[in-house]
C-alpha cells in the first residue's frame, strides 16, 4: 500500500492521484451495449434468449427456460438449511425496519385565500432490480433492492439475474422469496436491463431498474435512462477507515481486506494519526493475507489503489475524508458521536470499534447500495425515496384565482405568453 503524510509537500496532488480512476465508459463496451439493447427493443425474446445462451452458456428453448415463479422461489427457500432461512429472515426484517423510517408521507395545507397546496406521495407500479451473478451470489443485494421497493409499496418487483449453465442458486432465489420479490428472470447482463427497460413478448416493461452490475450492465443502464429511471451507476467498492489506534490492528486490517476483495481496482484507505498503529495494520495484513481464499484479488486492490494516510490530528482526518467522499466510512475512533458530525460526505458512517462494515452489507438494516466514486458528495443510500415519486397539489379558491391569476398575469405577459396571461384572466372576471 501506498504511504503518504499530509505534510508532504505534494499531498495534495497524491490525494488526487490516489483517487484518478478512468470512469469514462469504454468505447468497444458502449457500441456492444448499443447494439444489444437495439437488438432486445426490435426482437424482444428472442434477442434476449439467443444473447442468454451466448453469454451464460445456457440452452434456453424458450423464455419460460429463464423464468421463476413465487412458487419456485418458495421451493428455493425451503432447501436452504435452517440456519440459512433464519439468518435470511433476520435481516430482511432489521432492512424493512430501518426503511420504514424513510417512508414519506402526503401533505397539504390551505393559505390564507383558501386555496389547497400539497404533495401526494405514491410508488412506482413495477420496478426492476439487477443482481449480479457468475463470480459469486448476492443474496445481500437482492434484499437491498427488493425490501425499500416493497415497503414503498410497489405492486410488482421483477428481478433478473445471470445463472451461468443454468445452475441456480438457491440462497439468492430464497432471498427473493423472502423479499417479496414477484417474479425472476435468470438473465443478465446488457440483455437483461434493454428487456426491463423496454420489455419484451414476456417481460412487462418497468418504471425504474436498480442494482449494481458489471461495466456492460453499468453501460446499458446509462444508456436505457429516460426511457426508465435508475438508481445510480455504480463504481468500484470503496472503504475509508479513520483510525485513532483505539481498534485492534487485525480487526482493521480486516475490514481494509473486506472491501479489497470485491476484485482488483476496489479501494482500501486508512487515515491515522498514529505512525506506529499504521505499522501494526500493515503487520496484521502481511499475517493475515495468508489465510485470504482471494489472496490475489486483494494483494492487487491494495498495491493498485490502497494507501495508509498519516494525519496530524481528527479534525484533519475528518476534511480528507469529506474530499475522498468514500463508499464506506468507519469511524474507527474512541468518540465515534463527537466526529461524525465532522463528516458531510460519505455514503454510509459505521461509528466505533465493533461496527465493522460486513455488518452494514448484510444485515445492520440500512441499504448497501451506496453511491461511489465521490458521487457520496451529491449522492445518497438507496431507500424507499428512489421507489416513491411526489405529485404537487393545487387547488385554487374563486379568492385566490383573483389574487394569483393578477401575477400570473403580468408575468405571463411579460414572456409574451398571451395564452397563459388569458387563462388566468378569464378566472378573475
Amino acid at each position: 500500500m501506498k504511504y503518504i503524510s499530509s505534510q508532504d509537500t505534494d499531498f495534495k496532488a497524491q490525494l488526487t492521484a490516489l483517487q484518478a480512476f478512468e470512469t469514462a465508459q469504454d468505447p468497444q463496451v458502449d457500441a456492444a451495449v448499443a447494439a444489444i439493447c437495439a437488438d432486445v427493443q426490435k426482437r424482444g425474446d428472442a434477442a434476449v434468449i439467443e444473447y442468454t445462451n451466448r453469454f451464460d452458456h445456457t440452452q434456453a428453448q424458450s423464455m419460460a427456460d429463464l423464468t421463476l415463479s413465487q412458487a419456485d422461489l418458495a421451493a428455493a427457500f425451503a432447501r436452504l438449511p435452517a440456519d440459512v432461512q433464519s439468518a435470511l429472515q433476520t435481516a430482511a426484517k432489521r432492512i424493512e425496519s430501518y426503511h420504514q423510517h424513510q417512508k414519506q408521507q402526503s401533505w397539504q395545507y390551505e393559505d390564507e385565500n383558501g386555496t389547497l397546496l400539497g404533495q401526494q406521495i405514491s410508488a412506482l407500479d413495477r420496478v426492476g432490480i439487477y443482481v449480479p451473478g457468475g463470480k459469486a451470489a448476492y443474496p445481500s443485494s437482492v434484499m437491498m433492492n427488493a425490501m425499500p421497493a416493497h415497503v414503498a409499496g410497489v405492486k410488482e418487483i421483477i428481478m433478473v439475474v445471470p445463472m451461468p449453465n443454468g445452475e441456480r442458486n438457491d440462497i439468492v432465489l430464497g432471498a427473493a422469496y423472502v423479499a417479496g420479490v414477484t417474479q425472476v428472470f435468470t438473465i443478465g447482463g446488457a440483455q437483461a436491463v434493454a428487456a426491463l427497460a423496454y420489455g419484451t413478448e414476456s417481460i412487462v416493461q418497468v418504471d425504474k431498474i436498480t442494482g449494481p452490475g458489471n461495466a456492460y450492465v453499468a453501460a446499458a443502464k446509462r444508456r436505457v435512462f429516460g426511457v426508465v429511471g435508475i438508481d445510480m451507476v455504480a463504481g468500484p467498492s470503496e472503504i475509508l477507515v479513520i483510525a485513532d489506534g483505539t481498534t485492534p490492528a487485525k480487526w482493521v486490517a480486516m475490514d481494509l481486506f473486506s472491501q479489497s476483495e470485491h476484485d482488483e481496482i476496489a479501494q482500501a484507505i486508512l487515515i491515522t494519526t498514529d505512525a506506529n498503529y499504521a505499522s501494526e495494520v500493515e503487520a496484521q495484513m502481511q499475517t493475515l493475507m495468508k489465510e485470504m481464499p482471494r489472496k490475489a484479488i486483494i494483494e492487487a486492490s491494495l498495491a493498485n489503489r490502497g494507501a495508509i494516510i498519516q494525519v496530524q490530528n481528527l479534525d484533519e482526518a475528518c476534511e480528507i475524508a469529506n474530499y475522498l467522499a468514500p463508499e464506506h466510512l468507519e469511524l474507527s475512533v474512541a468518540n465515534p458521536q463527537e466526529w461524525a458530525p465532522k463528516i458531510r460526505h460519505a455514503g454510509a458512517i459505521f461509528m466505533g470499534q465493533y461496527t465493522s462494515e460486513s455488518l452494514g452489507d448484510y444485515c445492520a438494516g440500512p441499504n448497501h447500495v451506496l453511491p461511489t466514486s465521490r458521487t457520496a458528495r451529491f449522492a445518497s443510500p438507496l431507500g424507499v425515496y428512489d421507489f416513491q415519486k411526489r405529485s404537487s397539489l393545487i387547488q385554487v379558491s374563486a379568492e385566490g384565482a383573483k389574487q394569483l391569476g393578477q401575477i400570473a398575469s403580468i408575468l405571463a405577459h411579460g414572456e409574451g405568453l398571451t395564452a397563459h396571461a388569458c387563462a388566468a384572466e378569464l378566472r378573475m372576471e
